[in-house]
């Protein structure tokens, strides 16, 4: 159990606008991986931390990675998205939020204020030199993709975009939707047996309500971002014909910010390039191995910081 040193040491113990916050850590010489506890309404919230280099202080930019139900643990999202190298690569810090009993309050009803959490964990990053406050990302896997859309649909004042990653929009939230300009990434399957491409009732662990359509959760993101009716598609290369499935994507012309649809055609529940995981047993479709899907990420972080 080690304390960061200088500044991120002022993070234990500290009591700040009823936020409590604590580390311990290890710290490897390439990178700095930390544990993250934040008190918040009385709940204690966990976190892993995953800093590049511990020598530069000077604020930078961060994501917010929340793992899916079946995932169950920021630890576990981090080992299976491999998403620590690409951003090292970038001088970026990485976080993986734990859900309480590993799963999130997607649609923001009766159970722990899962927004409260990421917004008081975001401004103690600020606070604490560790955040650039204009380079802070929330990205989300199934269930997370979820909570990842619904903060978004919140209009944050301190994030600079958001992923949803196999996911969609819970149809409950799609008419009081209303994003401020942001980057956004939306990526999904086109044959998803567990969050439909084409919307429907999902079948997740924790969460089997209704979702949109992928087009009409991009809808709000667009519209916000006063992006134009055009796309400019790329298609990858098919690397491996015998995975059953294509990847597209799509970049919206004339937004704001940056706007992506990610289609893998054929693809299922599943993360281009990553093991696939199944959802307590459920089939979750074919895996594309032609990208990586923290490639995708990494160059969707790179190519939005370059707009703003």
């Amino acid at each position: 159990m080690t304390p960061w040193p200088n500044i991120r040491a002022r993070l234990v113990g500290l009591m700040l606008a009823g936020v409590a916050l604590s580390l311990c850590a290890g710290a490897p010489a390439e990178a700095f991986t930390g544990r993250l506890a934040i008190d918040v309404a009385g709940q204690k919230r966990t976190a892993i931390f995953v800093e590049p280099e511990r020598l530069k202080r000077s604020p930078r930019t961060v994501v917010i990675v929340l793992h899916g139900a079946s995932n169950g643990s920021g630890r576990r999202i981090q080992s299976n998205l491999g998403l620590d190298e690409f951003l090292r690569a970038n001088g970026a810090v990485a976080v993986y939020p734990d859900a309480l009993e590993g799963g999130w309050n997607v649609t923001g009803g009766t159970g722990p204020d899962d927004a409260a959490f990421l917004r008081a964990l975001a401004g103690k990053l600020v606070a604490d030199g560790v955040a650039d406050k204009r380079k802070i990302y929330l990205m989300g896997v199934s269930t997370g993709g979820m909570l990842a859309l619904r903060v978004g649909c919140q209009a944050p004042d301190y994030l600079a975009g958001v992923g949803a990653l196999i996911a969609g929009l819970p149809t409950a939230l799609a008419a009081s939707c209303k994003p401020s300009p942001l980057a956004f990434l939306l990526m999904n399957g086109t044959a998803n047996p567990l969050a439909p491409f084409q919307g429907g009732r999902a079948n997740l662990a924790g969460f089997k309500e209704e979702i949109a359509s992928a087009e009409a959760t991009l809808a709000p993101f667009a519209a916000a971002n006063e992006c134009s009716d055009q796309r400019v598609a790329r298609e990858f290369p098919d690397r491996d014909p015998t995975d059953g499935s294509r990847v597209v994507m799509e970049r919206l012309v004339g937004c704001k910010h940056l706007v992506e649809l990610v289609r893998v055609e054929g693809g299922g529940h599943t993360l281009p390039g990553r093991p696939a995981r199944s959802d307590r047993g459920q089939s979750v479709g074919a895996l594309n191995r032609d990208v990586n899907v923290s490639g995708l990420i990494a160059s969707f972080l790179r190519q939005s910081q370059s707009q703003r």
